[in-house]
């Protein structure tokens, strides 16, 4: 007999620690993908507890059931359509007003809810007390305190969530709130209607449905003509005449008369169970703002910071970069002198693992990367980043708000693109996604190291941040241009909050970190070995070519001179040569053209096929391509101009579908791959022959 089964949503406001609980009750054992029907992020993991198989689902975070944002959608119709057996909504117990409005929308919905006073350490250094068993009492609601980045509280939360699961007791229906008398007369004549006309067609709690026809809800009127027919009309009609009856009343949107009384249910609350010390309590968040947020001294740490992470991803990573690179040149070398020549051997030394393996080894840089990237938001620093660069994006018409998916595009550009849809206005989801594609995404990072690290040794970590710090430029430049022309409008108002610090937890930060380098491993196996596979067959045929010299005598150096030429007169090379007269002007020559050309499946090939073009036979691995490229005739200077190119030009497979998905039209998905080209072109043009005037190589 297998063990029962038990399906727990977290729900919660933004910065509430919803996320760092769910890390805490899952570790590793979470899937995560996309909700269904949208590209929002849905995180669930399983674990095996209390002798119960418990399915823990992290809700989008939200600051209340009204379905305006996708993230409110996506939460209400999961806690509606899928009936978990139990909600947990993770309060901030330091922000107990904000976060009950929330707790009072679910106490309204027919679920079994249970309260997590979330961190209460915060809570506590604020001198605020909070009469948990008071709260409990008064809402009828299991309430739990906790400390999610010290894991405290955790095992309790999950026994108190399968007991409440467990219970047979009915939903209490005194723990909804109450409204003033003519709007109760109102929800009772419509819930009278409802239950006579379509009571045993509708799902949902039926007083919560009259709250919400009231209140004009699009989306549960649609549902309901959806699921009811011709037999909804009489219940629609008698909504909107007690919506004019609320109106006429109150000179007011009945929606807003709820709202008012929902605060004013609230505010009762706080008054029973809230209380701070008269003790004067230093805020540290605040002071340390004094600090992060300065105008004058706030850009410097923010660039210092960025800086430090750069240059902590090249020189740290270079440790583990070398073991790996050892790795697969003793593996390449092991199976060169055990396999016997044949077409195999050759697809799999030059094709597949001089491929993928000149890309894997930049795994621990990424790594580091998305490390550096999650201290910065599990601290509450991403927050302030996004209000310190609110000056500057007013330059181009948007608000510190469009920095966050920007920053994330350091990262991945496909997420932070996405992340764009939380911004209200169209013509920012529009500008904020054009000028995305700058940000230099991780995918372009091992390009970056490759060619920093060959060409500028101990600068290269400085070069590195001087080529994302152009992509930022260059994204504000183009930003103003558009907000001028293609996208007129005034500039939106910035309100945004800033979460207190937080100490990160190593386990958080570990579980962000391979979550997103997850993507990179699988790339491995799938985007990169095929593009690998295709950049070898279009080099290594045709197989009967007509050389120029006699290479019987086998040298290393005719050997090299030998591959080269092989390479040359291959379909890769003809490819080449075809788009050489548009690189050479940038310094480019036809084995980087390649590269780049094949880079707009994904920016990591860029690296895989200069591993197949430039590397020689016999010799494979990071030190055997910098070889390669320093002798065959690139220069600091056209590695400066690649590395831009790289920077600006058009974005990879799953970016462009992204933009496509992300701004409905073709029309702005190609309009970003040639703007992106052109840009990318100019502006690597200007480098290389500009450094070549000023007597640059």
């Amino acid at each position: 007999m297998g063990q029962k089964r038990l399906k727990i949503a977290l729900a919660g406001n933004p910065n509430s620690g919803k996320t760092t609980i769910f890390n805490n009750i899952t570790g590793t054992r979470q899937k995560v993908g996309n909700w269904p029907g949208v590209t929002v992020e849905k995180k669930e993991g399983t674990i095996n507890k209390y002798g119960y198989d418990l399915t823990i689902i992290d809700l989008p975070g939200t600051y209340s059931l009204t379905p305006f944002s996708i993230e409110e959608i996506i939460a209400r119709n999961f806690v509606l359509d899928e009936c978990p057996d139990v909600v947990i909504d993770i309060i901030d117990a330091s922000n107990l007003e904000r976060s009950l409005y929330l707790a009072t929308q679910l106490r309204e919905i027919d679920c079994k809810v249970l309260f997590a006073l979330n961190m209460a350490d915060l809570a506590k250094t604020r001198g605020i007390k909070i009469n948990a068993e008071k709260l409990s009492e008064l809402l009828n609601v299991p309430v739990v305190f906790t400390v999610g980045n010290k894991n405290e509280g955790t095992d309790e939360l999950l026994k108190a969530a399968v007991k409440l699961a467990e219970s047979g007791s009915e939903i209490p229906q005194e723990r909804k709130v109450r409204y003033n008398k003519d709007v109760e007369n109102s929800i009772s004549k419509l819930q009278s209607i409802i239950k006579k006309r379509i009571g045993k067609k509708l799902p949902y709690n039926i007083r919560w449905t009259a709250i919400k026809l009231i209140e004009d809800d699009k989306i549960l009127k649609k549902s309901i003509l959806k699921k009811a027919g011709d037999d909804a009309q009489d219940v629609l009609q008698e909504a909107l005449l007690q919506r004019s009856y609320i109106k006429d009343r109150f000179d007011e949107e009945p929606e807003i008369i709820t709202t008012d009384e929902r605060y004013g249910f609230i505010a009762g609350i706080i008054k029973e169970v809230y209380s701070t010390s008269s003790k004067h309590r230093i805020d540290i968040s605040r002071n340390i703002d004094l600090v992060l947020t300065n105008r004058f001294i706030g850009f410097p740490i923010f660039f210092l910071f960025i800086w430090a992470m750069f240059q902590l991803t090249f020189s740290l990573g270079a440790y583990p970069m070398e073991w790996i690179d050892m790795a697969i040149g003793l593996l390449s070398s092991g199976l060169d002198g055990f396999l016997p020549d044949s077409i195999f051997k050759d697809l799999l030394l030059n094709g597949i693992i001089a491929g993928v393996g000149s890309v894997i080894i930049f795994l621990p840089n990424i790594m580091i990367l998305f490390f550096c990237i999650a201290i910065f938001e599990d601290t509450g620093y991403m927050s302030r980043a996004a209000f310190l660069m609110d000056k500057i994006m007013h330059l181009i018409g948007l608000h510190g708000k469009s920095f966050i998916p920007m920053l994330m595009g350091f990262g991945c550009n496909v997420p932070a693109i996405m992340a764009a849809r939380t911004l209200e206005s169209e013509k920012d989801r529009i500008l904020t996604i054009l000028i995305t594609p700058f940000m230099s995404c991780s995918a372009k990072l091992p390009v970056y190291i490759v060619l920093a690290g060959t060409f500028f040794g101990v600068r290269a970590g400085s070069v590195i941040f001087s080529i994302y710090l152009v992509g930022i430029v260059l994204s504000i430049i183009t930003g103003r241009l558009f907000r001028s022309t293609l996208l007129k409008g005034a500039d939106a108002p910035f309100v945004m909050e800033l979460p207190p610090y937080r100490a990160p937890m190593i386990k958080s930060l570990l579980i962000h970190m391979w979550d997103r380098s997850k993507m990179f491993l699988k790339k491995m196996g799938g985007i990169i070995l095929i593009g690998s596979i295709v950049v070898w067959a279009l080099s290594a045929f045709p197989r009967n070519v007509q050389y120029s010299s006699d290479y019987s005598t086998e040298t290393n150096k005719v050997t090299v001179f030998h591959e080269a030429e092989k390479i040359e007169r291959s379909f890769m090379g003809s490819i080449g040569k075809t788009l050489e007269p548009l690189f050479s002007p940038i310094g480019i020559d036809w084995r980087g053209g390649v590269a780049l050309v094949t880079g707009f499946v994904a920016k990591e090939i860029v690296v895989s096929t200069m591993g197949v073009l430039y590397a020689a036979e016999d010799e494979k691995g990071s030190e055997a391509l910098k070889n390669a490229l320093l002798s065959s005739g690139m220069t600091p200077l056209s590695a400066l101009s690649m590395m831009v190119f790289v920077l600006l030009y058009l974005p990879c497979l799953a970016t462009v579908a992204a933009i496509k998905r992300e701004t409905g039209s073709f029309k702005w998905m190609f309009f970003s791959i040639a703007y992106n080209t052109s840009i990318a072109w100019f502006a690597a043009f200007c480098v290389y022959q500009g450094g070549k005037i000023l007597g640059f190589s």
